[in-house]
């Protein structure tokens, strides 16, 4: 399984959400801190959940770096989050 798919996955065990997207933006990064050669180390997710409304924003990524925090451990280098409303 894919860091990608081990990210959505995660998220979806613990957020049921109603949309997710998880994209690679390691390519982007090139050259920055925490960039490796194949990429797998910078991600951003848009997601969609009831558990996550009504928390503030730092709760609300607290919560999903809480639940990342196996792919953080295997190197998973950044994270931008964009939390939406749940439909």
């Amino acid at each position: 399984m894919s860091v990608r798919d081990e990210i959505e996955a995660k998220l979806t065990e613990t957020f049921a959400p109603s949309a997710i997207e998880v994209i690679d933006d390691s390519e982007r990064h090139h050259g920055h801190a925490g960039w490796r050669e194949g990429g797998n180390t910078h991600f951003r997710i848009v997601i969609a959940s009831e558990k996550l409304d009504g928390l503030s924003r730092v709760e609300q990524h607290r919560a999903i770096n809480a639940a990342l925090a196996d792919q953080f451990d295997a190197g998973l280098h950044a994270l931008a989050i964009k939390v939406t409303p749940s439909r």
